[in-house]
Order: C-alpha cells, then sequence, then structure tokens
C-alpha cells in the first residue's frame, strides 16, 4: 500500500510540470468582421502557431449572410460557417467562432463589445490580433473599434462579470492592410509564410462561396473563374501571389536578415496596438513564428 501510495505520489509531482506546461502554451485568438477575414489576413502566421504548439481561435463577429450575389440569410450563414470549419481544419487551429451577427450591419455597441470581451476571457488570450479601424467597409471598421474599446476591459472584473476578468492585458496587434488616412499600417513584427503559402492558400480555398463567387463577382471578374476546383485553386495562387509592400519587406530584411529577406516572396506583418500590454520589439521577436 505505501509502495502504490508513493508510486501515486510520484506520479503527481511529475504531473505538475506537465500541467504547468500545458497551462503556459500560449493562446492567440484572431478577429476578422467575416467568415474568411482571419484566414486571409493571418493565416498563413496562424498555421505557424498552431504547428509550433500554440491554440490560435479565429472569431467572425458577423454572421456573413450577406456577402452573396444569389444567396443570403440563414442559407447563406450556414454556408459560410460549413467553410470556416473546413478552413480551420486546414490550417491545424483549435476553433474557429461565427458570431450570431448579421453582416453589414455590424456597429460598436455595448452587447457586441461584450461578446468580444467575453471571447478574449475565456479563450484566456496572451496575443489578440484584429483589423485597425480605418478601412472601406463598415463591419470592418467597427471590428477594430470593437476589439480596440475591449483592450482594457478585458483586466476589469465588474465588465461581463460573469466571465472572470483577465489578470494580466494580452498584446493587441493590427493585420496589415494597405489604407493612407488617417495614418499608413506600421509593421512592427513580419512573418514569412514561404513554407506555409499553400497551407493558407488551402484554407482560402475552402472558402468557396468567397473566393470562386462573391469577391470575383464584385470585382467584376466572375467569367475568369475556372469550373474544375484543381484549376480554380491554382487561379487563387496566381491572383493572390507576390504582394509585399516596402514597409513589410524592411520589417522582413530587419527580422531575417538582408539576404533572406529579400528573397521572402509571402509574408503577413502586424501591427502593435497601444492599448493593450505594450510589448517590445524583441518581445514580439521571439512571440511570432520565424
Amino acid at each position: 500500500m505505501l509502495l502504490r501510495m508513493s508510486l501515486f505520489s510520484i506520479g503527481c509531482l511529475l504531473a505538475i510540470p506537465l500541467l504547468c506546461a500545458q497551462e503556459a502554451k500560449l493562446r492567440v485568438i484572431a478577429f476578422g468582421a467575416h467568415p474568411d477575414d482571419c484566414d486571409g489576413r493571418f493565416g498563413g502566421t496562424a498555421a505557424k502557431f498552431a504547428k509550433a504548439g500554440a491554440a490560435v481561435k479565429f472569431v467572425s463577429v458577423t454572421n456573413g449572410d450577406a456577402g452573396h450575389q444569389e444567396m443570403g440569410g440563414g442559407q447563406l450563414a450556414r454556408r459560410r460557417y460549413a467553410e470556416t470549419q473546413e478552413s480551420a481544419r486546414r490550417l491545424g487551429i483549435a476553433e474557429y467562432e461565427v458570431m450570431n451577427n448579421h453582416d453589414g450591419e455590424l456597429m460598436p455597441t455595448l452587447e457586441v463589445r461584450r461578446q468580444i470581451i467575453r471571447a478574449i476571457r475565456q479563450w484566456n488570450a496572451d496575443i489578440v490580433l484584429s483589423p485597425r479601424p480605418n478601412d472601406y467597409h463598415p463591419d470592418h471598421r467597427y471590428t477594430g473599434i470593437l476589439v480596440q474599446d475591449a483592450a482594457y476591459m478585458v483586466v476589469v472584473p465588474n465588465i461581463v462579470a460573469e466571465a472572470p476578468a483577465l489578470r494580466r492585458n494580452p498584446i493587441f496587434l493590427y493585420y496589415e492592410d494597405n489604407f493612407q488616412k488617417p495614418t499608413p499600417f506600421r509593421p512592427d513584427v513580419a512573418v514569412s509564410i514561404d513554407d506555409v503559402w499553400e497551407t493558407k492558400m488551402n484554407a482560402l480555398d475552402a472558402h468557396t462561396s468567397q473566393m470562386y463567387e462573391w469577391l470575383p463577382w464584385v470585382a467584376g471578374n466572375l467569367d475568369r473563374v475556372p469550373k474544375d476546383p484543381a484549376a480554380r485553386k491554382k487561379w487563387l495562387l496566381e491572383s493572390r501571389s507576390g504582394r509585399v509592400s516596402a514597409v513589410v519587406r524592411a520589417a522582413l530584411e530587419k527580422r531575417y536578415g538582408a539576404e533572406q529577406g529579400q528573397k521572402i516572396q509571402h509574408a503577413e506583418a502586424f501591427e502593435l496596438c497601444e492599448y493593450g500590454r505594450r510589448a517590445g520589439l524583441e518581445e514580439l521577436q521571439k512571440l511570432f513564428p520565424r
């Protein structure tokens, strides 16, 4: 009996470091306005985070029920939800949540802010990502505002009291965009995604209703999308290749060195939001996968 208890005690002691290691796993949550937004802005880095052992969650703040030229409402929302789950599987991330707010009608209300605060707390996030609050689409802008407005509130116990407040404010960052006013995007950390480029494209390929129907229709080139699945995936890869801006290229060279930074063909970059924990550049470089 004593031997058994000793072995049990030893087993418990050995389990403690393992439990601590599991609790110490980096936890990342990314917000987008629509059910394909996170994939496009963060899909490659998310795949690298997940591969490195981080717990990664995507959240679409609307259900995408307006983003199509031929269908809408509940039918479209259900289709787009199914696409998110397949995308998550292809990226290897832990979860893809779709909130039940109408596409095209998002407003920065207290109720939606509470939804954002609750999601960040429940995920126990270390890193939070979102769009910047200046963008052509009101849903994108308001998603950025909502996440900004949650940045401090996630540590205030009396706000959304049913979800325990975080004891430490996460690091909040913005996705890259090309809007110049009122201020242009300034990357604080850039990640080469050459090694996961096809993984990211496979995730976007899961969003059939968007990549091959709605977005080409909006752009006026729906007639150019191949009908064959393999051919249209090739078309998607070609249409999305070679987009590294000058400021992101400079950030890549700073992180990877001039020679390697010049060779990188695909990258994702992120700007620190001052409303969250103000991590230094050295910490960001260590946290983000290479």
